[in-house]
């Protein structure tokens, strides 16, 4: 049964991707039922999982030894109760309390604790490096030929914003004025800031496999690795792939002549090397570079252009000094020039309505265009000032909800994202463990010697890797592909700091 259950969560990891398709969380697929086919069809998934793999009486046995991941499971269950307590009762502007649902907020608590089930059974099931492999591999393939074929067809979905992108990776070098958002492609995926990180974190790994066996199957998926990065056209995606290329051969050059545990491998060397020559060559051309130029051009502009609007707001502000005139006019002066100020629409009129609270947006605007044009400075205000009015001071750590939040807008950027939603308590409880692991893991490579192998630091670095991203750019702790990944790799490395592997006693 352990065979089994080890062959259902290989495959199990390796048809993420195939459950990270816009269709299945978008249009009609997405509202079949009443939460989305994916989500439903990983919560089956997990619970054969735990039925395969607690089938076996030594399984319950070893649970019953293992006191602390007890107290760690009560612990969440403890959680989760006063969490949907507390978060029942709030004070909002917003009528409809955004559209808070004890159900949906139950449905996500489980969501978060599926992937943490993915770590212990990686470990205790012992897959073997081969089998790592294939699946960091296979994950690679999927995500980064998908990206690359759709975009060479025009057939990709953009990633920012709807629809197919309007030209392919050949059209850049030729026409700089078709606009970043027409040209960046996320394939046929969801979120292009998840698939970014996972492509981030799946970097050193994948350069790991070529400098340990050099052959062209394993050059060529780097290569189109590389390429589907620069194709997504996300800072993440970009910026990691220049950055990676370089700390992961300064990991190799550490192997190779400080820990002199690797062979010598010019010809993954001078593969890599060309990789990173070849992607900095295509970097100014790409989406990235083209959508970091247009936020610096409009921030400008913003600022520039506002002679006659503030000459309208100043006007409206002493003829209304307070007041239901004073809210009438700034709703009106706000609905007909937040485009003017560079304000997200979303933002404006969904999010955190101007129309419940104008004087907010009022303050907004107020600020330098280069402040209002960053995504992530208002996501936070906007929640900021929902926590200020509902005035709990229980909301710190136990969260004001992850269905209130992302009503608003999913903060981009991971750990504040889930002190918001879950509070200090539920952040660590939930997201604690990977970070937790990653420092685990550090501190044994740094203690012990012979677990300082390539294999580890590589592995290491990719837990990095997705967690800065989860840092910088959000959508990744929340959203189940890029965490079920997260959490293969990290009970793999788990099992790696484990005694002797099962490939190890067969060879015995």
């Amino acid at each position: 049964m352990k065979e089994k259950t080890r062959t259902a969560l290989f495959w199990f990891i390796l048809i993420q991707p195939f459950l990270d398709l816009y269709w299945l969380y978008n249009g009609k697929l997405a509202t079949i039922l009443p939460f989305t086919l994916p989500t439903i069809i990983r919560i089956l998934a997990v619970g054969i999982l735990i039925g395969m793999f607690f089938s076996k009486k030594d399984s319950w046995q070893k649970l019953n030894k293992q006191k602390w991941l007890i107290a760690y499971l009560i612990l969440l269950v403890v959680y989760s109760i006063f969490h949907l307590l507390h978060v029942r009762h709030f004070n909002s502007v917003n009528p409809n309390d955004y559209n808070y649902s004890t159900i949906s907020e139950i449905f996500y608590l489980i969501r978060m604790f599926l992937p943490l089930s993915v770590i212990y059974f990686t470990r205790e099931l012992e897959f073997t490096q081969e089998d790592f492999k294939k699946v960091i591999m296979g994950l690679s393939g999927l995500f980064s030929f998908t990206i690359v074929i759709s975009n060479l067809f025009l057939i990709s979905l953009r990633s920012y914003g709807d629809g197919f992108i309007s030209a392919n990776v050949f059209e850049w070098f030729f026409n700089q004025n078709i606009g970043y958002s027409h040209i960046a492609s996320k394939g046929f995926f969801n979120f292009a800031n998840m698939v970014s990180a996972i492509l981030f974190m799946l970097l050193p790994l994948m350069l790991y496999f070529m400098f340990k066996e050099f052959n062209w199957k394993i050059v060529t998926l780097n290569a189109v690795q590389a390429l589907a990065m620069l194709e997504i056209g996300t800072k993440v995606a970009a910026i990691g792939l220049i950055a990676g290329i370089i700390i992961t051969l300064l990991i190799y050059f550490i192997h190779r002549f400080l820990i002199k545990n690797v062979h010598k491998n010019t010809q993954a060397v001078l593969a890599a090397l060309i990789i990173e020559i070849a992607s900095l060559a295509i970097l100014p051309f790409s989406p990235a570079i083209q959508r970091y130029n247009y936020e610096i051009y409009l921030a400008h502009q913003s600022d520039h252009e506002l002679k006659d609007e503030t000459k309208e707001l100043e006007t409206g502000l002493k003829k209304y000094p307070q007041g239901k005139k004073r809210q009438e006019f700034l709703r009106t002066f706000i609905k007909e020039n937040y485009h003017s100020y560079a304000l997200n629409e979303k933002f404006v009129t969904k999010s955190y309505s101007y129309q419940y609270d104008p004087e907010f947006w009022l303050s907004i605007m107020k600020q330098p265009g280069e402040t209002r044009m960053q995504n992530r400075y208002l996501e936070r205000a906007m929640l900021d000032k929902v926590v200020a009015t509902n005035n709990n001071k229980l909301d710190k750590f136990m969260g004001i909800s992850y269905t209130r939040e992302t009503n608003i807008f999913n903060l981009e950027r991971d750990f504040t994202s889930q002190i918001y939603s879950l509070g200090w308590f539920g952040m660590i409880l939930f997201i604690g463990p990977y970070v937790a692991i990653l420092a685990y893991g550090i501190l044994k490579w740094i203690l012990n010697k012979n677990k300082r192998t390539y294999l580890i630091t590589s592995i290491l670095t990719a837990m990095v890797f997705m967690l800065a991203a989860a840092f910088s750019s959000g959508n990744v702790m929340d959203f189940l592909t890029a965490s079920f990944i997260l959490a293969f790799v990290s009970g793999f490395l788990l099992k790696e700091f484990a005694g002797e592997s099962r490939t190890q006693r067969l060879f015995k």
